[in-house]
């Protein structure tokens, strides 16, 4: 696996089909992620000489990385139109004309054929889309500062020297690393219930405690659990978002498989809270399962997908490694990204072999190996760990639950989400030496709402030349529904196109013409109002009970 100092500090430089790119461009967008291929790709086609950089190796964030599917489970397909839609229905071409279908359990088999794919069909359509548009790609550099004049962005600084200079910029990075260093005020963590008048806003603990051992033999606080629940107060606000993990793509036929490498730096000490609860399992005659354990979902061609077991003891996601990562520097997050990685061998490692373990759960553990099709250049391990949520722009205008759930009509929308409130937890937090709770998970119901533009817009006084479609100005709570690759893509291409508009006039973002901007959207397949005859809720989707 490369180095994860050259993924986030850019010692590699590699460029796309250029070897020196010139340094004056229409639109320059940062982040290759659905987001910001969508507003590059939509910026070129409108005309823009437009500049995607990106700084790993590979475009396409986590549809590239490990997440196989649009999240329609979850959502109101019906919302998804534009250059999401224009991506999906490409891929399921592809599958149609290679007869490479699997069977889903859907009664629409629309959403078989569109929104299940692989990461390296979803990379190969996102490169040939961008070649088609004409869009130039930088690899492996990332924003070091920003140049402003007044309120206007003139250049940017990579962290391999190289300057760049554009008349509109899109920030499309899951961190807002760019809108961070060009002044944009931003949230991080989550919010009060006070501030915005949100019910499931701040600190939420889980309704039934877990039973496990969470201190040792000191009375010291196990790996895994960050604090005691006694010294948090429900609803208030906390410093760290949802936890972050790796999306493995795995293969249970031995001709499919390469093995999952083993940790760098093993420590089975992180793995005591398992451990423990295993053996009161054992001892009480309770069967276990890895599916008990870890999320495998079915996906194309023999491959599955690793996710966070929301109702596991423990699981891939790494809670609380992820606190500091929203502001942290490339090197710390470089650090962050190595704990993880090592967190998430470490666990699969410990599955596989450590006495604790059930027979059965080791057995199973041991028959699944890394797809040997997926990651062929990175040790057959995703490119990027999965930031659900990092920084959040203070835009013109927030997007709260309420935005989300009943006040879902805005006259600027630029695009619909649909999907559900879904928040991973945060943290464990200790009730007792014998008892635990997980903290910060919402699951609530799905509604169609609109995008507005301004939530994409930072104040006028502010920024001037810059638009955020990833680091977007919502609420925590609000930006569980707007978290989505597919979502995301939506965003990213009013982006393009506004982006396109303010490069053309010189004007700023938050004079473009949204009437037109909204026009110009569904005539290019985006849904940006509420279609008669479609529901709004997405009650016929299954999921748990909502809390």
């Amino acid at each position: 696996m490369r180095s994860a100092f050259a993924l986030f500090l850019g010692l590699i430089t590699f460029s796309a089909e250029l070897t020196a790119a010139p340094a004056n461009y229409d639109v320059i967008t940062y982040g290759g992620t659905p987001a910001g291929i969508a507003a590059s790709i939509h910026a070129a086609r409108d005309g823009a000489r437009t500049l995607l950089i990106e700084p790993t190796k590979h475009v396409g964030g986590l549809s590239t990385s490990g997440i196989n599917t649009a999240e329609s489970e979850h959502m109101l397909a019906w919302t998804i139109g534009g250059f999401a839609d224009e991506f999906y229905r490409r891929m399921g071409r592809y599958y149609e004309q290679n007869k490479e279908l699997l069977t889903y359990p859907h009664k629409d088999k629309r959403l078989d054929t569109l929104y299940f794919f692989e990461s390296s069909v979803a990379e190969k359509t996102y490169l040939e889309m961008l070649k088609e548009a004409g869009v130039e790609v930088r690899y492996g550099a990332s924003v070091d500062t920003v140049r402003k004049d007044g309120l206007k962005i003139v250049a940017i600084t990579l962290t391999d020297g190289t300057e760049l200079s554009a008349k509109a910029f899109v920030d499309a990075s899951y961190e807002g690393d760019l809108m961070a260093r060009a002044g944009v005020r931003y949230a991080v963590g989550r919010e009060a219930g006070s501030e915005f008048g949100e019910e499931a806003a701040g600190i939420r603990f889980d309704k039934t405690p877990r039973k496990a051992r969470t201190v040792d033999a000191q009375g010291n606080l196990l790996p895994g659990i960050s604090a005691w629940a006694k010294d948090l107060k429900e609803g208030e606000a906390h410093r760290a978002p949802m936890n972050y993990n790796f999306r493995l793509t795995v293969a249970k036929d031995h001709q499919l498989q390469v093995p999952i490498p083993s940790p760098k730096n093993y420590d089975a000490s992180r793995y005591a809270l398992l451990a423990g609860w295993l053996r009161d399992q054992a001892a009480q005659k309770k069967p276990v399962k890895l599916a008990d354990l870890i999320d495998l979902y079915e996906r194309r061609n023999g491959k599955f997908e690793l996710n966070n077991k929301q109702s596991a003891i423990i699981s891939l996601g790494h809670f609380g490694g992820q606190f500091d990562w929203p502001d942290a520097g490339y090197a710390q997050r470089a650090q962050i990204y190595e704990d993880h990685l090592n967190y998430t061998l470490g666990l699969l490692y410990f599955l596989a072999n450590d006495p604790a373990v059930p027979a059965n759960v080791r057995s199973e553990m041991k028959s699944l190996g890394l797809h040997k099709d997926e990651f062929t250049d990175n040790g057959h391990l995703p490119y990027q760990l999965y930031v659900r949520e990092a920084r959040r722009m203070r835009g013109a205008y927030v997007m709260r639950q309420q935005d989300v759930q009943t006040e879902r009509r805005k006259p600027d929308s630029i695009g619909m989400s649909s999907h559900f409130i879904d928040c991973h937890h945060v943290q464990r937090v200790a009730v007792s030496p014998d008892a635990f709770v997980n903290e910060g998970r919402i699951w609530r119901m799905g509604y169609a709402n609109q995008i507005p533009y301004r939530a994409i817009t930072p104040k006028a006084e502010e920024c001037a030349n810059l638009l955020v479609p990833g680091a977007a100005s919502y609420t925590h709570v609000a930006f569980c529904t707007l978290r989505l690759e597919s979502t995301w893509m939506i965003v990213g291409h009013a982006a393009g196109l506004a982006a396109a508009e303010i490069a053309r006039k010189g004007i700023p973002a938050q004079t473009v013409d949204v009437p037109a901007l909204q026009k110009k959207l569904q005539a290019q397949g985006q849904v940006v109002d509420f279609l008669p005859g479609k529901p709004e809720k997405c009650e016929h989707l299954n999921g748990p009970p909502e809390f």
